[in-house]
């Protein structure tokens, strides 16, 4: 069968038919690309949500670690005075969240519990759960409370110490290694662990 020769007419309706299809290609697209923007959007919205309710519940399991731990700090300062004595200690004076800072060396810190023994003073850090990252950084503090006191003076040995209503046992371990009592939470009161034989504390 022979082909027909193009005519103009016969042009022009190829072109009305090409764009006619180009406008329907165009609309689909847009309409896809609608969609996509709308579920991106409900997506983001979500996530947004997400992060918002994350965040209010950071909150409020900071709170209430803050919480947590004040009560705990309360228990220690109130029934540690006395445990003490068996290690041959006589607190005359505790002092909770004592800050120091020393502008000049650029030291600055918080001790949770610090009890006073004349010449001796007990530095206790307070943990609602004690691992030993925590029993490190508290021996740095006492290093730099040394520095402080130092510098200002203060000729007083310090004492360290760590509390906390749960202990893992291996900061336990490393906090007796180096020096330092324990003092966990027994019952409705707190009490120091046993130390090891040929314990010794450290006096920095």
């Amino acid at each position: 069968m022979s082909e027909q020769p193009l005519t103009y007419e016969g042009i022009l309706e190829m072109f009305r038919e090409a764009r006619e299809q180009s406008r329907k290609d165009w609309e689909q697209s847009k309409t896809e690309w609608q969609k996509i923007r709308e579920q991106f959007q409900e997506t983001d919205q979500r996530f947004q949500e997400t992060a918002r309710q994350m965040k209010a519940t950071d909150k409020k399991i900071s709170a209430l670690g803050s919480r947590i731990g004040k009560i705990i700090e309360n228990m220690v300062g109130r029934d540690i005075v006395g445990k003490f004595r068996v290690f041959g200690y006589e607190i005359t004076q505790f002092h909770r969240n004592t800050t120091y800072e020393y502008k000049k060396l650029g030291i600055r810190g918080e001790i949770d519990l610090f009890l006073e023994d004349g010449e001796v003073a007990i530095l206790v850090e307070v943990k609602t759960t004690l691992e030993t990252a925590d029993v490190r950084k508290h021996i740095k503090q006492l290093e730099q409370y040394r520095r402080c006191a130092d510098a200002r003076g203060d000729k007083r040995r310090f004492v360290g110490a760590v509390a906390g209503a749960v202990v893992e046992g291996e900061a336990m371990d490393f906090a007796h290694e180096n020096g330092m009592y324990v003092i966990v939470q027994s019952g409705k009161a707190v009490e120091i662990v046993p130390v090891p034989e040929g314990f010794q504390a450290k006096k920095w």
